[in-house]
């Protein structure tokens, strides 16, 4: 008889480990801590003002950003989660100038992780989705994990991948390489429950994301695909399509996954000088890598992100990620301009 009853994130992952042999159990209870840390900052962003944790915290990060007090404390309960369980080699932080080693009282393993602890934190004050992103790559065996070298590795070598988003109710999206899943944390038993297994990324689409607001900045490949959306039936697409834009990446990349579209935050002139807007290693590797695993695609315009080698901690790309078709397209106005 089919079992019936809900499988837990834990029951997942051990049933993955049983049956493919790449998800070893130093993976696994990895996962399950950054899941755990996740549950803490879900706790958190659900208390908004009754936790005192709205607002500036009155520092900046190596970006040069204001930091929110949940970033601060986002971060925290990252690091402190991750410091001790013997699974990693080192941390790096999209909200810290360099990795963060392991206390020496630990053991360390043989993974790195990278996060940004919560993503879109302009739009705590206003209670609009926020979340958290992160990245696991394998620690090479002559690296020192406290250096930012260990770390630059393409988003090819990921082992794993994933983001939560703190909305409605609170989901985990995780690939380990075998298609996207979908837990959504059960407050009442405290554990994220899968509830979407293998997801595709719709094909036909009628969605983009983009921030508006930039346009006149923006390349001619991508504002010649805009236009051709915006002119609708009367277009050269045939079809009316409509515009979303939440200023959360895991919000808008989540709707793309889910519903299918193109999410863009493209190469233009206030980007030129340093190469983009998102950064390659806590954001558009880690996204890119769920946007494949889901049937999509993921590009900065010129090349595949996934390939991209990168040059320093904190660099930051051009994203052009969803449905494929939508994506090829994009890249193909690029190649002809």
């Amino acid at each position: 008889m089919k079992n019936t009853n809900p499988i837990s994130l834990t029951q997942f992952l051990i049933e993955e480990q049983r049956a493919h042999g790449t998800l070893n159990a130093e993976l696994r209870l990895l996962l399950e801590v950054v899941a755990r840390a996740c549950k803490r900052i879900s706790i958190a962003v659900s208390k908004g003002a009754l936790g005192g944790v709205l607002g500036d915290a009155g520092t900046g990060n190596i970006q040069g950003e204001a930091q929110k007090k949940l970033d601060v404390l986002s971060n925290e309960i990252l690091l402190q989660a991750n410091e001790w369980g013997g699974h990693l080699a080192g941390m790096a932080s999209e909200e810290m100038d360099h990795p963060s080693c392991i206390p020496g009282e630990y053991p360390q393993g043989g993974y790195l992780l990278l996060f940004d602890p919560l993503d879109g934190s302009s739009n705590i004050d206003v209670n609009i989705s926020v979340g958290t992103i992160f990245s696991v790559l394998r620690a090479a065996d002559d690296a020192d994990p406290s250096t930012d070298e260990a770390f630059l590795q393409p988003g090819t070598q990921q082992v794993a991948a994933g983001y939560t988003v703190y909305g409605p109710s609170t989901l985990l999206v995780l690939t380990v390489g075998r298609g996207v899943h979908v837990f959504t944390l059960d407050r009442e038993q405290g554990s994220f429950v899968l509830t979407q297994r293998d997801v595709k990324i719709p094909v036909k689409t009628r969605e983009f994301s983009i921030n508006a607001s930039n346009a006149r900045h923006w390349e001619a490949p991508v504002k010649r695909y805009i236009d051709e959306c915006l002119a609708g039936k009367e277009g050269p697409r045939g079809d009316d399509f409509n515009m979303r834009w939440v200023a959360s990446m895991v919000a808008d990349v989540h709707r793309i996954i889910t519903r299918g579209g193109v999410f863009m935050y493209p190469l233009d002139a206030k980007t030129q000088k340093q190469g983009g807007k998102l950064r390659l290693m806590y954001e558009a590797n880690p996204m890119s890598f769920i946007v494949e695993q889901a049937g999509g695609a993921a590009s900065t315009g010129r090349a595949r992100i996934l390939d991209l080698v990168p040059e320093k901690l904190h660099q930051r790309v051009p994203v052009i990620m969803g449905s494929r078709e939508e994506v090829e397209r994009v890249v193909g106005y690029h190649a002809q301009a």
